[in-house]
């Protein structure tokens, strides 16, 4: 999935503020708010929601900008209507400070411009865009990281103050339901990456957990033989491996690091050991204090929790930690990504041999070898759908003896590229004739229907569909399926409820999705998909549910971890959460320059430094990005 970059303006609706500095003529109402401001707030009750207006600079002089211009004239009608810009440096926040000065304008706050200066001096920059200048930077100031926020004046009157959050969101689509080739088979979206459309026909991913004894750093062939024939790998190559590889918290962090780096090359090269093709190997290391923190809650330990690191440490030193030796056993482990390829018999073939080893096959009517060599077609073809055609080269008749081949063939091709979804829809159509019971079919029309519903691709029959779904039942399709399916066509009804005005019914498909996503297994696409719906159709709150658990855990997509902080820490009743630490540990863990730079300024890739002002999200940055 594609990362996309999310403008918010958060409004601070109660300031409490003292001042050391020059506040000009603005006055900050204590009493009496909501009516000195309603006129004010009634505007931007009925702002449209493409009305956009932010800060911007050039050299020393801060501008404001808008795209609307009836939408600006409304604001500044009166003479006493106007805007200020509160200059704030991140040196404020500097973590050689002890504390933050408190109840007071955040940065420097320049003098404020009226309407009758704004109205004048509003110049039109491209086609919408207007903008007007709100003065100059102090000098003192010029080469300081800033951000600035805007302040809206109602007859000289503070009654809105604004900060801008630069928050990063995804494009999201339903759950995927995949397609069925051999077997159901998924499409693994990355979900950094839009572009790749690659998905698993012969390849499959495994994870598990490998746990270290104290002191252990090495593994045998003989220590992963085990593991290697429970995952039944004798068919499989395995192409890559990724090892997150975790230390207990007690000791030294250095020799925590080394320890967990021998121990995860240790694992790389028994696995190496069992095949000849070289193994492409991704090993992370860092300390557990993810799992230690989720597990000294509720125990005697559990007023560790609030300490810095290096108070923990000192506390569980000696003795202490032979007392928790019961709970730091079980955060020495790997977690352990294996993706895997079927082994190839047809590799050397050239791609003429491929189809005519292929139409031999399917003339003799040796339709499991005709399947592999099959297989061996797709994954040539994997990811490149400006090669579908090639597919035409396979001499299949449309008789019922071949219809799983036939069914393989077009579920390949939508897989591909996804513009093909009506004309294999049109095919399966025919397929299904011959083979009214075939499950396979079934089951991939029903996938097909949904999504061209959902693109608007297709007139669809609410009660029809339904049914069509409820009745894969008796084609042996497992329920988690059905259910992930009537989850999927919820999403989509929410979504046309929201368009037709009608919030009840969107209300109660939302509840739908909330109270069925549980019935099966969420990948970590599904869960940001899931997410962002929740997020949008629904409420904040419901999304953060949704994740909440997931971002305690150690085996969590880093994406979307990173999604939940977004969604989470400009909410100050979830930063106070006891367990909020832990998340934030476990971001840090997983990549702490990315974690660091969220405190950025806008103007450098974060969201905004003035998280910092909250002291539970200042100290946690304190401890862990301070260089």
């Amino acid at each position: 999935m594609k990362a996309k970059h999310v403008i918010l303006i958060v409004c601070l609706l109660s300031l409490k503020l003292t001042f050391s500095q020059n506040t000009y003529d603005i006055v900050f109402p204590k009493k009496g708010e909501n009516e000195k401001c309603r006129t004010c707030f009634e505007i931007f009750n009925q702002k449209p929601e493409d009305v956009e207006f932010s800060i911007t600079r050039k050299g020393d002089i801060v501008y404001f900008q808008v795209n609307d211009i009836n939408w600006f004239n409304r604001l500044f009608k009166n003479s006493g209507d106007g805007l200020a810009v509160d200059i704030v440096p991140k040196n404020k926040y500097s973590c050689l400070k002890n504390a933050l000065p408190v109840n007071e304008i955040r940065g420097t706050l320049l003098k404020p411009i009226y309407s009758k200066l704004l109205k004048k001096n509003l110049e039109l920059k491209g086609k919408t865009n207007y903008q007007v200048e709100l003065g100059k930077i102090p000098k003192e100031l010029l080469n300081e990281d800033l951000e600035y926020n805007i302040l809206f004046l109602s007859n000289r009157n503070l009654c809105r103050y604004y900060i801008i959050y630069d928050l990063k969101s995804y494009d999201w689509d339903l759950l995927d339901m995949g397609m069925y080739l051999d077997e159901l088979t998924f499409t693994p979206k990355q979900i950094k990456s839009s572009d790749d459309q690659s998905f698993l026909v012969k390849n499959k991913s495994l994870k598990f957990i490998i746990p270290f004894n104290k002191n252990q750093t090495t593994f045998s062939k003989t220590d992963i033989k085990p593991i290697y024939d429970s995952l039944k790998l004798t068919d499989f190559n395995i192409k890559t491996i990724n090892i997150k590889a975790y230390a207990s918290i007690e000791g030294i962090v250095k020799r925590n690091m080394v320890l967990q780096e021998q121990r995860a090359n240790s694992i790389v090269q028994a696995l190496q050991s069992f095949q000849n093709p070289t193994i492409e190997t991704y090993v992370t290391s860092s300390e557990n204090w993810v799992e230690f923190f989720n597990d000294i809650e509720g125990t005697k330990y559990e007023y560790l929790k609030p300490l810095t690191k290096n108070e923990v440490r000192d506390k569980i030193a000696g003795s202490v930690s032979k007392q928790m030796e019961p709970i730091l056993k079980n955060h020495r482990k790997a977690v352990v990504e294996l993706e895997l390829v079927r082994k190839d018999k047809y590799k050397s073939f050239s791609s003429d041999d491929l189809f005519t080893k292929f139409n031999t096959l399917i003339k003799k009517k040796n339709i499991e070898e005709a399947k592999d060599v099959q297989n061996s077609i797709f994954e040539r073809l994997k990811g490149k759908p400006e090669e579908l055609k090639l597919l035409n080269k396979m001499s299949i008749p449309k008789e019922q003896a071949f219809i799983d081949i036939l069914n393989k063939n077009e579920a390949f091709k939508f897989m591909t590229d996804f513009t093909y979804a009506l004309i294999v829809y049109t095919e399966l159509k025919e397929l299904e004739k011959l083979a009214p019971n075939n499950a396979a079919i079934k089951y991939n029309l029903s996938t097909l229907k949904l999504k061209l519903w959902h693109w608007n691709a297709l007139n669809i029959n609410r009660e029809d569909l339904n049914t069509q779904i409820f009745s894969l039942e008796k084609y042996g399709v497992a329920q988690t399926e059905i259910s992930r399916m009537l989850v999927n066509s919820h999403i989509i009804l929410s979504e046309l409820f929201s368009g037709e005005g009608d919030f009840a019914s969107k209300d109660n498909s939302v509840a739908f999705v909330n109270s069925n996503y549980k019935k099966f297994k969420l990948s970590n696409n599904d869960y940001l998909n899931l997410a962002q719906y929740l997020n949008k159709y629904g409420n904040p709150t419901m999304a953060v549910d949704l994740l909440d658990g997931k971002a305690r855990t150690i085996d969590i997509d880093e994406d979307l971890l990173f999604y939940y902080l977004n969604l989470s820490l400009i909410d100050e009743k979830l930063i106070e959460d006891k367990g909020y630490r832990t998340i934030m540990l476990n971001a840090i863990n997983m990549n702490k320059a990315r974690f660091c730079k969220l405190f950025n300024s806008v103007d450098s890739g974060g969201v905004t430094f003035q998280l910092l002002e909250n002291q539970f999200l200042r100290k946690t940055y304190c401890e862990n990005c301070n260089n």
